[in-house]
């Protein structure tokens, strides 16, 4: 067995002994049955297999089937033992992770205070006081208390970000139906989604890419759209709410927001104040509206057979989600498809919305007192998100003036994921990972290098930069004439060298666009780098070529370009026919 993995694994135990946190946990799997997948890891390894989520330990929320443990979704009647995991399980651990069991949650996913269980109140990481925020509260806990890597939870209204901000946390809510819920009990069945929580942006990005992809088994699973933008905006311009749309944040949460913003800049942001009062209204359309009959269909009819185990605040909610009639349900979806019009257009010219992740961070006993309105306001700025078909990153925000955790997420549009991963990095001040493997590489070795006059071209269309890499020998570099000055890339086998250039990912359609106009005599076609592989890249016209003036002894187009700006500059008579 790899030792650092069995290390990691007796770590994780001996600290589950150390914090005493039994209510974090519903099911915990035995020790010797989690060392017993890392021998089988160990040998998967041995034979060569290359998995990224290798010894990664992983808490699952008990609403999320785990092959061979029980589902309870907090409700102890409600369960059932599954013989086959969840898919976004299925796909972790075929990756190398190792679950260690399934935790405690706000029951049936509903809540955003982890208090709502008859498996007791999730307590804070740090604080025993204070509420954990739910309903992913165990997974946010076991990650936050140093037990797991990541929390795999579930994020209706917030219940994967709430948590992640009360806790320092990262978590990523990906677009709906970016990770398939074949295997996880509905709460809002259109508008679940499988959420991951983590430490640190890389490992949730990763255990995210692994989950995401369709299933046939999933019915509202979906692919990448072939237009999808693969990164954000080299100098990222953000919306933030204006000040009265921040009115039910506490003061320490109301300052540390504003710390957060006022240090934008400083980290290549810009910033404009806009109207967010249509995704708050839309919001209040998850449980004051007819929406809300989602949840009576998921579990209403199990819960009208009073379980003894059921929560009192879970039951008079899913209860009363049976009520609306089916025109007010057609008239709330109809205000989504408004809300959703207008929230494209607020934010057309930004790449994301900043946001708090949620307004203050109650008790316990402040929530036991009055469970429904302090629930109902944490969720002010998360529960729009899916109603709306939005994807979310939930991230450390400046802390509070008193020092605890503070947290902020970046929304964007249905698929946008990447982007707001992006921003986050960025906000965190670090190299931003990457979600999505889609795309095509291409190959600039010109005007659509960094720094050059058209290289918005590529990020107007969400390309994203790969890296700098050289063709193979085979090729010459020649200097068009053209206005504004472009090279061309011309084949020439044994009688060529390297050229240097950038390599970039871009969507499908984004290319197709990106080809239809490239002025004459560009083109684009297959080109071998130095390492072998073959890409994209520009090429041009052969009487172009022919025409043009040979800068093959610079080795690339920013070299050439510094010594001025033509043959002028040029030692010699470089002149090719």
């Amino acid at each position: 067995m790899l030792p650092e993995v069995r290390e990691r694994v007796l770590q994780a135990y001996k600290r589950i002994a150390e914090v005493d946190r039994p209510e974090v946990w519903i099911t915990l799997r035995d020790e010797d049955d989690v060392l017993a997948d890392a021998v089988a890891l160990d040998e998967a390894l041995a034979a060569g297999a290359d998995l990224p989520l290798a010894g990664t330990l992983v808490a699952v929320k008990d609403n999320i089937d785990v092959a061979g443990l029980p589902t309870t979704a907090g409700c102890p009647e409600f369960a059932y033992t599954p013989e086959v995991s969840a898919v976004a399980v299925e796909r972790l651990t075929s990756q190398g992770a190792l679950v260690l069991g399934k935790t405690n949650l706000d029951q049936f996913a509903t809540g955003l205070v982890g208090t709502r269980s008859p498996y007791g109140a999730v307590r804070c990481a740090w604080d025993p006081t204070l509420i954990s925020g739910g309903s992913s509260s165990g997974s946010a806990v076991a990650v936050a208390l140093g037990i797991a890597d990541i929390g795999i939870g579930t994020d209706t209204a917030g219940s994967g970000r709430v948590p992640a901000a009360f806790h320092g946390l990262v978590g990523i809510k990906a677009s709906l139906g970016i990770v398939p819920n074949t295997g996880v009990v509905p709460a809002c069945a259109d508008y679940d989604c499988v959420t991951v929580l983590a430490h640190d942006l890389d490992t949730a990005t990763t255990a995210m890419n692994v989950m995401a992809g369709p299933t046939a088994t999933d019915p509202r699973s979906r692919v990448w759209p072939a237009d999808v933008r693969l990164a954000a905006s080299p100098d990222p311009r953000v919306a933030i709410p204006r000040g009265e749309d921040l009115a039910s944040l506490s003061p320490a949460y109301r300052r540390a927001f504003e710390d957060t913003v006022a240090g934008l800049a400083d980290k290549g942001f810009t910033h404009v104040e806009v109207d967010i009062s249509a995704l708050l209204d839309a919001a209040t359309l998850l449980y004051d509206g007819a929406i809300v009959a989602q949840r009576y269909s998921a579990v209403g009819k199990f819960l009208d057979t009073a379980p003894a185990g059921v929560d009192p605040t879970v039951a008079a909610i899913v209860g009363s989600a049976a009520e609306p009639s089916a025109h007010r349900y057609v008239d709330d979806l109809d205000a989504l498809a408004r809300a959703k019009t207008a929230v494209r257009t607020l934010l057309s010219e930004f790449d994301g919305l900043l946001l708090p992740t949620t307004t203050e961070h109650p008790t316990i006993a402040a929530v036991q007192s009055d469970p429904m309105s302090i629930n109902r306001r944490l969720g002010t700025f998360t529960n729009f998100c899916n109603l709306l078909d939005m994807a979310a990153v939930a991230v450390p925000g400046a802390p509070t003036h008193e020092g605890t955790p503070f947290g902020v997420m970046f929304v964007v549009p249905a698929f946008e994921d990447q982007v707001a991963i992006d921003l986050a990095a960025r906000l965190g001040g670090i190299a931003s990972p990457s979600l999505i493997d889609d795309g095509i590489e291409v190959l600039a070795v010109g005007a659509h290098l960094r720094g050059f006059p058209v290289h918005h071209q590529l990020t107007d269309r969400g390309a994203r930069f790969s890296g700098e890499v050289t063709t193979s020998a085979d090729y010459r570099l020649v200097d068009l004439h053209t206005t504004p000055p472009k090279p061309g890339l011309v084949r020439r086998a044994g009688d060529g060298a390297p050229i240097s250039g950038e390599l970039y990912r871009m969507s499908a359609a984004a290319l197709g666009t990106f080809l239809a106009g490239l002025p004459s005599p560009m083109g684009l076609g297959p080109v071998e780098l130095s390492d072998g592989r073959w890409v994209t890249g520009f090429c041009c016209a052969h009487d172009a070529a022919e025409n043009g003036t040979d800068i093959t002894e610079f080795g690339g187009w920013r070299a050439y370009r510094s010594r001025g700006d033509g043959p002028a500059a040029v030692d010699g008579d470089t002149h090719r026919k």
